[in-house]
């Protein structure tokens, strides 16, 4: 039977990963939402403003749908620290409060007070203040990620702290924001998002022309997010490596179970494929490049890497990391095929209506790619952390709740039925949005606020 700490492990874990889906969108798909303000604003006057248009009209209400639902997600973890977690909060709350504190001060506010602006302000304000609305918005959407992966570095890699009567108190909050892996976090997930909305937007895009129910802006927005995700594949792989060095140094444990290390040795192999197998420590039927891990992960094809035998009771699961990882790693390959692929049919073929209907399915199949991949990384992150939830400082197991095994269980499946439902109605959503596009409907323009025909299109 399941004890409690994973129980309320299993319950975070699915609060946070359903949670991570929403932020991930938004935080790039309104930086993109500004690309295509701006595209409006210098088209005046031709037809392609009132494509950009659509565009940003469509798009808009997408984001806010996912904007709604990563808040309301975001509240109910913010519970869960309370309730099952009360020892964290008792011992890091000095520091985690107020960078929780700071991310609602500076960067919700700042989404929330010019969200509606941006949503509803067409037609009613001028072009300037929309723009700036929709400036702000972005800016909040990334101080959120800031402060949130702030916070989630610290607890990897500790810093500007001293420990007092078993609480954790400040000596330096500039070293506690910028820990030593802030840096690689914020970049790593700032790229995650630019490739999970561009591939949103790719499928969406693509759905509409196999379904020929194509809007006005629906080809620049096909185009756009190609561009946007080509760019930004390979700035993720090396970014993925500064990440991997990084942690390397701070947390060797996590390098090992990633990479099925069992013991520490020189000139390390590369395992592709195989099946963890802790009790024997060692990994079954291992598929191994010779030499090629010590290269990747220390850029020295003689380096030695720590195994698991050095952290006796102090590794994290081993199986989960290590299959999570390589789930991350295949999707990001796959991404890049397909994000280069369709840079290059564009290319030759010009028009996004041109591109051939079974590579048209396969940018709807990989709609929600960015998701899959996000999700394996997260898992990466926070169970390659474990046992520690402030790594080698704080173990998870002294700060859960004791609360009756039944409660907790019971618990886990509403919260799982609950995502479930609510997942699945998100998709529903999209679908039906991308399957009945509409034209917006601007009413009581300002006076010097443009007003630009957006119509509807349909066919290819």
């Amino acid at each position: 039977m399941m004890d409690v700490l994973l129980l309320s492990r299993i319950q975070f874990a699915a609060n946070i990963s359903f949670h991570i889906l929403f932020p991930t969108i938004t935080i790039a798909l309104c930086w993109l939402l500004l690309f295509f303000r701006l595209r409006v604003n210098a088209t005046q006057g031709t037809p392609d403003a009132a494509e950009w248009e659509a565009a940003y009209y469509f798009w808009t209400k997408i984001f806010a749908l996912t904007f709604a639902l990563g808040v309301v997600s975001g509240i109910t973890m913010s519970f869960q620290f309370g309730t099952n977690w009360p020892g964290y909060m008792e011992k890091a709350g000095n520091i985690a409060g107020p960078l929780l504190g700071y991310e609602v001060l500076t960067a919700f506010f700042l989404e929330a007070s010019f969200l509606g602006i941006m949503l509803f302000g067409r037609g009613r304000v001028s072009d300037r203040v929309h723009l700036v609305a929709t400036c702000l918005v972005a800016l909040g959407t990334t101080m959120s990620a800031f402060w949130i992966l702030s916070l989630n570095s610290w607890m990897q890699t500790p810093a500007g702290y001293e420990i007092i009567d078993g609480q954790f108190h400040v000596t330096s909050w500039w070293d506690v924001i910028f820990n030593p892996s802030f840096p690689y976090r914020f970049g790593h997930k700032l790229l995650a998002s630019a490739l999970t909305a561009s591939f949103l937007m790719m499928g969406v895009s693509a759905w509409q022309i196999l379904k020929k129910t194509t809007h006005a802006g629906t080809h620049k927005a096909l185009r756009t997010a190609v561009i946007f995700a080509a760019i930004a594949i390979p700035l993720q792989i090396f970014m993925g490596d500064l990440h991997g060095l990084n942690t390397l140094k701070h947390q060797p444990a996590k390098i090992a179970a990633i990479e099925g290390i069992w013991h520490t040795e020189r000139s390390a192999p590369l395992t592709l494929f195989g099946l963890p197998n802790e009790k024997e420590g060692k990994t079954d039927y291992a598929v191994q490049i010779p030499k090629l891990a010590s290269l990747i992960l220390a850029h020295d094809i003689d380096a030695e890497l720590q195994g698991l035998n050095e952290f006796p009771n102090e590794h994290p699961p081993v199986a989960m990391v290590f299959w999570s990882f390589r789930v991350m790693v295949g999707v990001g390959m796959l991404m890049l095929v397909v994000a280069w692929g369709s840079a290059w049919l564009l290319w030759r073929r010009k028009s996004p209506a041109a591109l051939p209907r079974f590579w048209l399915y396969g940018l709807s199949a990989m709609t929600f790619a960015g998701w899959v991949a996000t999700i394996a990384g997260w898992w990466v992150t926070e169970i390659g952390r474990q046992p520690y939830i402030v790594y080698g400082l704080l173990r998870t197991a002294d700060v859960v709740a004791p609360h009756p095994v039944p409660l907790v269980m019971s618990t886990l499946v509403a919260w799982l039925l609950l995502y479930g439902v609510l997942l699945a109605s998100y998709v529903g959503v999209i679908k039906y949005m991308a399957e009945q596009p509409e034209a917006p409907a601007l009413e009581l323009p300002l006076e010097g606020a443009t007003v630009l025909p957006v119509t509807v299109k349909t066919g290819a």
